[in-house]
């Protein structure tokens, strides 16, 4: 089976590694210089476990028609990478790999529905540089959730899962539109770090910071009741502590928070948006906060603290200056 993986930063290169590595027929299609180092150097992935070297083919354009394909590219390059490559991707089953709840419709107002396979991903990964991604342990929990967005199709998500399960633990979720959205909520607080520049870890050590990741997952998880969304449970997600937090006082809650952070680990977690700052790219945040955001306003129900979060994750990528926590504290008041 040849495999192209779409967009080949930090997810779509700890994936297509480690698919490499247990000895799939992977090409990482990405930007030169990550290509180039890749080619010459081969991949380079750290994490808790440790260092690994791959060998895995890289190129900057597809140019093969795949078996198929991983599209790990923003939300906010979806629509235009696919028509990029729309002529090799016809028939082709294309699994989805994006934060937020919007991808699977955008690639299939393109591809159509009938090959289009949704996934949730749960572990965290970060580009480094070119040629090296880091990422967090894929040893003790599932870290890939795949699932139909329109319907069932057969057995090939049972085939699909015994593919990603030789590289990592991969499960079938029976709704994978309420995974996204249990996921969404989580990631609400991935607006954050991008506005004060400090990783999860980082940001963990000031109360004020806390309780804003708090109020920003309890008013996403107020609109979506409100809008009757189904959620459902994804693994190291768990939307239980979400509603126990909703319902606890502040401090009981900010306590939770930080257990909660202090539980990711040692290696610092920058999140999505942040890493893409970083860059110098455009973030999801309006796919992000900006979806809680945009269905408060359909529902009329007030979205304040996301609101202001999506305002101020775009000035930060217009100005390329991030704020100090008592800046953030003032604006948040």
């Amino acid at each position: 089976m040849k495999i192209a993986v779409i967009g080949a930063g930090a997810i779509g290169s700890v994936i297509g590694g480690l698919l490499s590595k247990a000895g799939e027929d992977v090409t990482l299609i990405g930007r030169k210089p990550h290509v180039d180092a890749i080619n010459q150097h081969g991949l380079i992935l750290e994490g808790e476990s440790g260092k690994t070297v791959i060998q895995v083919k890289a190129a900057e354009n597809l140019h093969f028609k795949p078996d198929l394909a991983l599209l790990a590219v923003k939300t906010q390059d979806v629509e235009s990478s696919v028509r990029k490559v729309q002529s090799y991707l016809s028939g082709v089953p294309v699994v989805t790999m994006q934060n937020g709840v919007q991808s699977d419709d955008l690639v299939a107002g393109v591809l159509g529905k009938e090959n289009i396979i949704s996934s949730v991903v749960t572990f965290n990964g970060e580009f480094l540089e070119p040629g090296k991604a880091l990422y967090s342990s894929l040893l003790s929990k599932t870290v890939l959730l795949i699932g139909e967005p329109f319907g069932a199709k057969g057995n090939r998500l049972q085939s699909l899962s015994g593919l990603f399960n030789k590289a990592l633990p991969t499960d079938i979720s029976e709704d994978i539109r309420g995974a996204h959205w249990t996921k969404l909520l989580w990631n609400l607080i991935t607006a954050v770090p991008a506005v004060t520049g400090l990783s999860y870890q980082e940001g963990n050590h000031y109360p004020q910071i806390r309780e804003l990741n708090i109020n920003l997952v309890k008013e996403g998880l107020e609109v979506v009741k409100l809008a009757g969304i189904k959620t459902v449970p994804v693994p190291g997600f768990p939307l239980s502590l979400i509603e126990t937090m909703a319902k606890m006082p502040l401090p009981e809650a900010s306590s939770m928070m930080k257990n909660i952070i202090e539980s990711s680990g040692e290696l610092p977690v920058l999140g999505s948006i942040l890493q893409s700052i970083k860059r110098g790219k455009s973030t999801e945040v309006d796919y992000m906060n900006g979806e809680i955001v945009n269905l408060g306003k359909k529902k009329g129900i007030p979205t304040p603290v996301n609101s202001l979060m999506v305002e101020l994750v775009h000035q930060v990528e217009t100005t390329r200056k991030f704020l100090t926590v008592d800046e953030l504290t003032r604006r948040l008041s």
